[in-house]
């Protein structure tokens, strides 16, 4: 499949600007960037072009205003529509560009969980075949995951030319969902964080935020503690993909979907996280250009430096990773008994557990669930973390060991644990001794 134009809608917006960058660089293609205002489609072009580190590819970005779109749609192969995650904002979308899609133009959403099939029915019969989610990661340059969501109309031929274009052209990691809220990638990771901003509040007399990081920061294999993970995505982002999950799904984690009170209150003030700078933690910049970094204190209510923890299983297992000796460094932190220790590994199984429950469900296959988290999220991914336990000890083992039982009994194990493969991504570059 050859894409030669591609129009982008909603190009101001981050994901939107960023996925253009990746169309004219990769695919370089011609790609019209469709803003409200011409100014806003200007900026959007030169932060797409900085986006992918190659300011050759402004040639192929062309800023445009709503009153172009007929002659941008007529002219594309490609329609990338990227407005806010609103069922009534994208279905007007949807009616403005209608009446120009020639048959056989590829329609692609890049929302990040709304029902595709539930979008699809804003076009007619022949334009549904072409309609699919195309959901790409933030920063995609970095990020190299896209879920391909078909609706049920989504033709069998459609699918497979455009997963072949984005994983032979645009270098994109493929993996093909079933339309679930939240697809797969977010169903997983927002849970983790969900239920890290839940055991802040829980141990909010503890510290609450920053002791949450603390307990899982890079040595649990990932580039970002989940708090901080969720401070870069954005307090309303988090909210509507929760909240979505929540709102149409009912599975043994629906639970963990509830969005805690004090992040509620944080919105509700408009503090957003780094895009407002202040959120789950804030930044303040000094005259003399220092730059202060604070956390949400839970328990006052008021923002209080951010303070340095010093657990001793965390030093154990840092010290190992920064050896290389990977097996210690697992077996010092399976077997700590500390009440952190034994928070992180509940919140890790759970995190695998849960992983596997949605590949299953969702998915194309076990390894589904490794990709999304590996080149989606940069965290380590499920099989792989089981490959790093089952080197001191069995995951089964510590499952049952570890985790309560009110909570085994609201699972089924066997099912969980079966037809479970060894991972096809090494472990070892996910931990990271910080």
């Amino acid at each position: 499949m050859k894409i030669n134009t591609v129009t982008v809608i909603g190009a101001n917006g981050t994901m939107g600007r960023n996925v253009a960058g990746i169309f004219a660089s990769f695919g370089n293609a011609k790609v019209y960037m469709v803003c409200r205002r011409l100014v806003d489609a200007k900026e959007a072009k030169m932060k797409a072009a900085i986006s992918v580190r190659a300011e050759a590819i402004n040639k192929n970005l062309i800023p445009k205003i709503y009153d172009e779109l007929r002659e941008c749609i007529m002219d594309s192969d490609l329609i990338f529509e990227s407005v806010t995650e609103s069922f009534e904002v994208k279905k007007y979308i949807y009616k403005l560009i209608s009446d120009f899609v020639k048959e056989g133009t590829i329609i692609g959403t890049g929302t990040s969980g709304l029902s595709i099939n539930k979008l699809s029915q804003s076009f007619s019969a022949k334009n549904k075949k072409f309609f699919l989610g195309i959901h790409m990661y933030n920063p995609p340059y970095n990020m190299t995951l896209c879920e391909v969501v078909p609706s049920e109309m989504t033709e069998k031929e459609v699918i497979i030319k455009v997963k072949d274009y984005l994983k032979n052209v645009l270098y994109r990691e493929v993996v093909e969902v079933k339309d679930e809220p939240a697809f797969m990638g977010n169903r997983i990771g927002f849970q983790f964080i969900n239920e890290a901003l839940q055991c802040a509040e829980k141990y909010k007399m503890k510290g609450g935020i920053d002791y949450i990081d603390a307990i899982l920061g890079g040595f649990t294999g990932r580039s970002m503690p989940p708090l901080v993970t969720g401070d870069f995505v954005g307090l309303d982002v988090h909210k509507a993909i929760v909240d979505n999950i929540y709102e149409n799904t009912n599975d043994y984690e629906h639970l963990t979907f509830i969005l805690p009170d004090f992040a509620q209150k944080l919105i509700d003030e408009n503090k957003l996280g780094s895009k407002s700078g202040e959120g789950l933690y804030k930044k303040t910049i000094k005259k003399d250009g220092q730059k202060i970094f604070d956390v949400f204190d839970i328990y006052t209510q008021e923002y209080r430096p951010i303070r340095k923890y010093k657990f001793e299983f965390v030093q154990k297992v840092r010290k190992n990773l920064l050896k290389g000796n990977y097996k210690s460094a697992m077996d010092c932190l399976i077997n700590d008994t500390s009440k952190e220790a034994d928070i992180c590994m509940q919140l890790l199984i759970k995190y695998v557990l849960y992983g596997i429950y949605i590949t299953k469900k969702v998915g194309e296959d076990i390894h589904s669930v490794d990709h999304v988290m590996a080149t989606g999220f940069g965290w380590i991914p499920p099989l792989a973390l089981i490959d790093a336990i089952n080197c001191v000890s069995s995951f089964e083992k510590e499952v049952r060991k570890k985790m309560p039982k009110e909570f085994l009994e609201t699972i089924n194990l066997e099912y969980l644990l079966k037809d479970i493969e060894k991972s096809t991504y090494d472990y070892r570059p996910f931990f990271k001794a910080k």
